[in-house]
């Protein structure tokens, strides 16, 4: 029957765009030099690299005015109204408040207890139009202008993802005032040596983080005068150090600048202007902040547009990354330049199934019915694994007819065919879970895994466009085009960059290296930035050329196929030599085993003293939980994680799983740990991309370590 059924469906296949094979075969970048080194660039900017939207559009002021023009009445920014919040006893010992709210989303607080948890249910998203939201931001740069604030003075901005975000980005640019963006989930320290270095007289938060964080350091900022609430809150704020005001949002958009002050008025933003000094989560040390200007921006977002076919004000994204973050303040400017609506969600509120929305009502993303979306590779792998959990607990017919449907439509993808059947019979539901209109996805911040990129591509009919670029490049590099199915690789580089390789001689990797020439990636173009701020001695990371182009040493080792695309393929800063001399890139191990079902996350972890690789391990709940029962190993869930017998029975798996990865035996860890909690931004393990902290996981098990080196 089903053989019958997937017969018919193959008949309806639509062909496309070629095979996988002849797409493969279509230049997407060539070396300008024609030497396997590069520069390689874009096969559309092969004469000269694009940094322009559109004519005299060269400041993001600009960009948002012409926008605000050209669709004044467009839907710009949403935000979900909260219906409720409620308070329910729970088999666990928790309680859901209940609290009926007509206060949108973001202006919510959150009260989380150890026994106290809110769920909510949500609305419909209430919208500002492009015109109000220029008027919006207008109004509260004049405020700011009128509490003092300068142009090129620096102002900090400290809140999580959500419209008041963007109003005050767009006031600050308008006014010139360089932007000091601050991660939510940044520690004291962190936020204080941020504000402290850009020495900001003018910062602007949401009550939930004044309250919770940074109240807690203010009398460690001494030049910090003016706190500026985004949430509708009281005017008078008792209690605060002596010098510092705090002030409501509302109340600062209808301030007016006083005419004594008309000397310090408004300077417009020259191209070159210092647009965002955005400080990095960073992996390791202290936050660096990293200079980003208008035209560097402009840059970036340019190149990116033109990877998204069709992009226009028919678009809805969903803006649930973090805004300090470089992949989402871009992919939301791109939007506004071209006049798509922006609804914005937070990563508890996503999915239908996410930890904040009450079983039965609707999450963000099935309200909004987004057509794009970014997400890191993090938030992909949980997408898939969840997906997968449900597929096993599915009948034999309803799991036989899935798995058919899947294999099928892998075959049809590699044909180049489309197979509209078989999407709405077999991956409707699926799809749903995304709204259901997702027609393009971008992956950024880590490599993504095979399995996972294949997994979207099938099951949610959408193609993932993976991208590679860093902070230090305004997040543009290259993007794969949207066509292009293959997995493991970047794509090329984007018209408004190019790349270029370098020998690393202790890694073994060399331009000559055949079939495919291997380096660390250089990438030079006019989004590259300005430098870090006020640290001299990390800037020898940039150069500029005999040319004249700002050109970034990224530390990553990537390999250029025949075809242009790049693939990712080492780190310098991962690479460990164990005491026997052999070379282990601790990212590879990582990347190769967290593709096994038992692994939410891991950390491969190796002392050059020792002999062999170790690991930390955050293990699936559910097959954990199912492994534990086929050895007969009880315990609470925190037990478990600390069983010598659990942690070797995993071990188990994870060795079969690297060697099945080919893995050589010295790569493979030799000892893990369990981890019963997961690493999070907020715990500090990981930034807000998901990128391990290696510094800080080593720290937390150091005790793990000694034990699993034998007490050394």
């Amino acid at each position: 029957m089903f053989e019958c059924l997937f017969f018919v469906v193959s008949c309806l296949g639509v062909r496309c765009l070629g095979s996988e094979q002849e797409r493969a075969q279509r230049l997407k970048a060539r070396s300008v030099t024609g030497h396997p080194a590069g520069p390689y660039r874009a096969m559309g900017a092969t004469k000269r690299l694009v940094s322009s939207l559109h004519p005299g559009v060269d400041t993001l002021d600009k960009v948002f005015e012409d926008a605000s023009r050209r669709f004044p009445d467009r839907d710009c920014l949403g935000t979900r109204e909260v219906v409720m919040e409620e308070d329910e006893r729970q088999s666990n010992g928790k309680f859901f408040k209940k609290v009926r709210t007509g206060r949108t989303a973001q202006n919510r607080r959150t009260i989380t207890h150890t026994k106290h948890t809110s769920l909510v249910i949500l609305g419909q998203y209430r919208w500002l139009s492009y015109a109000e939201t220029h008027r919006a931001a207008a109004c509260f740069g004049i405020g700011l202008a009128a509490l003092g604030q300068r142009a090129h003075n620096n102002i900090a901005i400290f809140c999580e993802t959500r419209a008041e975000w963007v109003i005050a980005a767009q006031a600050c640019f308008m006014q010139n005032f360089p932007l000091v963006t601050l991660y939510s989930t940044l520690g004291g320290p962190a936020i204080t040596h941020g504000l402290n270095e850009t020495e900001v007289s003018h910062i602007i938060t949401s009550r939930e983080l004044l309250e919770t964080r940074l109240k807690f350091i203010l009398l460690e900022v001494p030049r910090l005068q003016h706190i500026i609430v985004v949430d509708d809150t009281p005017t008078e704020w008792p209690g605060y150090p002596r010098g510092i005001s705090v002030h409501n949002m509302a109340n600062v958009q209808g301030l007016r600048t006083k005419p004594e002050n008309g000397k310090h008025g408004h300077k417009q933003p020259m191209p070159s202007d210092i647009a965002v000094i955005m400080y990095t989560s960073g992996s390791t040390g202290v936050p660096k902040g990293v200079m980003i200007s208008h035209s560097n921006i402009i840059a970036g977002i340019t190149g990116m547009a033109e990877r998204i076919p069709n992009l226009g004000e028919n678009d809805t994204y969903i803006g649930y990354l973090p805004l300090a973050h470089v992949l989402e303040l871009s992919a939301e400017l791109v939007c506004v330049a071209h006049g798509c609506r922006i609804g914005y969600s937070s990563p508890q509120t996503l999915a239908d199934q996410s930890t904040k929305i009450k079983k039965g009502s609707k999450g963000d993303t099935s309200v909004l019915q987004p057509t794009l979306m970014a997400a890191v590779p993090e938030i992909m792998d949980r997408i898939y694994k969840n997906v997968m959990t449900k597929v096993e607990e599915m009948s034999s017919a309803q799991r036989t007819l899935f798995t058919l449907a899947y294999n099928y439509k892998l075959e049809q993808l590699s044909q180049g065919r489309s197979t509209p059947l078989c999407d709405n019979l077999v991956f409707k539901k699926v799809r749903s879970l995304l709204g259901g209109k997702t027609r393009v996805l971008l992956s950024g911040g880590a490599p993504l895994s095979a399995a996972t990129q294949r997994f979207i591509n099938v099951c949610f009919c959408c193609p993932v466009g993976q991208g590679y670029g860093l902070t230090e490049t305004c997040g543009a590099g290259t993007i794969s085009e949207m066509w292009d199915y293959s997995t493991g690789r970047v794509g090329g580089p984007l018209i408004c960059s190019e790349i270029k390789l370098k020998d690393w001689v202790e890694g073994g990797y060399h331009i000559t290296d055949t079939p495919t020439p291997r380096g660390e990636i250089l990438i030079g173009g006019p989004n590259v930035t300005m430098g870090y701020y006020k640290n001299e001695a990390k800037n020898q990371d940039f150069f500029v050329d005999e040319n004249g182009q700002r050109w970034f040493c990224t530390g990553d080792i990537g390999e250029v196929h025949p075809d242009g695309c790049l693939k990712i393929i080492d780190r310098k800063k991962d690479l460990v030599k164990l005491q026997a001399g052999e070379y282990v890139s601790l990212g590879k191990v990582e990347a190769m085993l967290k593709n096994c079902p038992l692994i939410d996350n891991i950390c491969a972890y190796a002392n050059s003293d020792e002999m062999y690789v170790i690991g930390f391990v955050v293990p699936n709940q559910k097959h954990l939980l199912l492994l534990a029962e086929q050895y007969l190993i009880r315990g609470s869930w925190e037990e478990l994680c600390d069983n010598a017998a659990m942690e070797e029975v995993v071990l188990q798996v994870i060795t079969e799983a690297a060697l099945s990865a080919q893995l050589e035996r010295f790569e493979i860890p030799r000892k893990i740990r369990l981890s019963p909690d997961p690493w999070t931004p907020e715990s500090g393990l990981v930034t807000e991309a998901f990128k391990l902290k290696r510094q800080q996981l080593k720290s937390k098990y150091q005790d793990d370590i000694e034990r699993m080196y034998g007490g050394k």
